[in-house]
This record gives C-alpha cells, structure tokens and sequence, in this order.
C-alpha cells in the first residue's frame, strides 16, 4: 500500500486499553448466556479498537453526519463485539448492554441497523461487500470525503456476491473503500474448507491494493490502516489474520469456536484469564 504523509502516530497504549476494555465488556455481557459468538468477537476487538480509537471519522453525539465514515459488519453474528465498541465510542448507554440476546432487546445476537452506529442489518453471509461498493459509489458522487470500511469474512469468500463485489469495487475505481478482511479460519461446522487461499494475492489479482497482517497486533492493524488512506484509484484490503477467542486461552483452545457454549460456572475464570493476558489486577 501508498504510504500516506505523516501524521501524528497512534498511541498504541491507549489502543492497547480499549481492546482490553471491549474483550471484557463481551466476556460480561455474554456471562449467564450459556453460548454466543464470543470467540469471533474477542478475535476482532483489536481491528475494532484501531477502527473506533484512531481511524474513524465518527461521532457518536452526530451519528446521521452525511460525511462520518461508514462502517459495515458483514458478519452480523460478531454483533457482541459491535455492541462493546459502540457502548465504548459513546453511542450507546452502558446500562443497555446487559440485554444482549434476550428477547426484546435492541442487542440481538445479529445486527440491525435501528440502533445509532450500525449501517446495515448483518447475518446475510456475502452481502456486506457489495453494499459497502453502493455506498462508497454513492459517496463519491456526492462528492463526500467519508470513506467506507468493511469487515467480511473469510468464510463470505465461499460467497459468488462476494467475488462479484470484488471486481466492481476495483472496476469502478472505489478509492474510498477499505475492506477488512476477518481471516480467522472458521465457520459453521468447522474450519473454512473452501480452497480460499491465497486470500492476499487473489485480491491483489481483483485489483485491489492489498496487504496481509496480523489481525491481533495493533501496530500492524494501525500502520495498514494508515497505508488505505491514499487516494490512489483503488480500493484497499487489509487480510488480517485473526485467533478466534485471542486473549482468553480457554476460549482460544476450543476446537468448535464459532458458536462456544460456556458453563455458568467458568466465566469468572475467563474473565482472569483475560486480565492475566493484560497484566492487569484481577477484577474477579
């Protein structure tokens, strides 16, 4: 990718805090569940923290700004760690965040777009990608400098539409596209089986300025977030390699991540495992 010119760097500390802070608010909000898509969440908290805490131009008090930049959850399932960041960002109250999941709750386990900071509803695997093409189009000829990111797994590129969207975003030029990719090995009923690979150099081949990282490190998160900003005729792809249920070794260990069920009574231990993996005083 293009470097762009220099601006102030990242405090990565404070990136650090945040990513903590969101993997423990979906360890609590979670906790009492029995099962969720906990592992998904606590592997993309870093991308979420980079995304809300230094890139994004948002504001939660404006969340209707025509120029805010637009995020997009493909994967709607990932919704606990959406609620964590946006409750973090300040668009919504704390005190709501305990009704994830339950019924008549404005925090079902897949996202929809009535609640201030969602763009779009998620669930539907392989759609994300092309609506996210619309919207960057659309800005474009309303002459807006917002920019649109959007995060889509690796299990969506098993997705036609996700390979369609591909070529349209690179065939129209979206310069003001990023597109995260959520390499995480995972899907339903086991690990992503589909001949995807390599995801970084088939996008590149699409005509997208792509570059692969570490998912789960926040310098490399922040230094390719940085290198999407130039407008150089094309869209922009961070392939992030992520470790389902990173930060917390019990969730990480389990074999079937994509939907965990956890006893009532090891969500204590999990939230010390976290804390541990921080260096931070135990809470619990």
């Amino acid at each position: 990718m293009t470097t762009p010119d220099k601006g102030p760097p990242p405090d990565l500390d404070a990136l650090h805090r945040h990513a903590y802070a969101l993997r423990r608010t979906m360890l609590q909000m979670a906790a009492g569940k029995g099962e969720g898509y906990i592992a998904q969440g606590l592997g993309f908290a870093d991308c979420l923290a980079a995304l809300y805490f230094g890139e994004l131009r948002h504001d939660p008090a404006r969340p209707d700004d025509p120029d805010r930049d637009r995020f997009l959850l493909s994967t709607g399932h990932y919704s606990i760690a959406m609620y964590a960041a946006l409750a973090e960002a300040g668009y919504l109250d704390r005190d709501e965040l305990p009704t994830y999941a339950l019924n008549g709750s404005r925090l079902p386990m897949s996202t929809f777009d009535d609640l201030p900071g969602i763009e779009v509803v998620g669930g539907s695997l392989g759609q994300g990608l092309g609506q996210a093409v619309g919207m960057a189009l659309g800005l474009r000829l309303d002459g807006s400098p917002a920019r649109v990111f959007c995060e889509f797994s690796d299990g969506e590129l098993d997705e036609g539409s996700t390979w369609e969207a591909l070529m349209s975003g690179a065939t129209f030029d979206c310069d003001n596209l990023v597109a995260l990719v959520d390499c995480n090995g995972i899907q339903a009923d086991g690990p992503v089986t589909v001949r995807i690979e390599p995801v970084a150099d088939k996008l590149a081949a699409f005509g997208w300025d792509t570059v692969e990282v570490n998912g789960n490190d926040l310098g490399e998160l922040t230094a390719a977030l940085a290198g999407a900003r130039a407008p150089d005729g094309r869209p922009k792809a961070i392939v992030m390699r992520t470790t389902p249920g990173y930060g917390v070794p019990t969730v990480m260990a389990r074999e079937r991540a994509h939907f965990v069920r956890i006893a009532d009574g090891e969500w204590d231990g999990l939230l010390r495992e976290l804390d541990e993996h921080y260096g931070v005083v135990a809470h619990v």
